[in-house]
């Protein structure tokens, strides 16, 4: 199954979003990212287990709209991950692909 993401609300410094096929691991990293910001508090909770939907939230000082910190955070998330690639890559290097 791809991500899915629904609004659930949008305010200039409060987002809920409904998540469809991302759980724990994609969220635990983001919502760390989000709250390395001081501007921004960030949570997510799954209902249940054994139902594949998660509500990510994200609340902002107001200094920055929550869209926009979930897209820094993003961003240096991709950049930490891409980063372990490559020191990964160079612990293995008579690996192949």
């Amino acid at each position: 199954m791809s991500l899915q993401v629904e609004v659930v609300s949008y305010a200039k410094d409060r987002l809920e979003v409904r998540l469809r096929g991302e759980g724990h691991t994609i969220l635990n990293m983001l919502v760390d990212e989000l709250n390395s910001d001081p501007r921004v508090t960030a949570a997510y909770r799954i209902e249940h287990p054994l139902v594949d939907v998660a509500y990510l939230f994200i609340a902002t000082d107001g200094s920055k709209t929550p869209l926009d910190a979930l897209t820094e955070a993003a961003v240096r998330l991709h950049e930490k991950i891409e980063a372990l690639k490559k020191q990964l890559e160079a612990g293995f290097p008579h690996l192949e692909r």
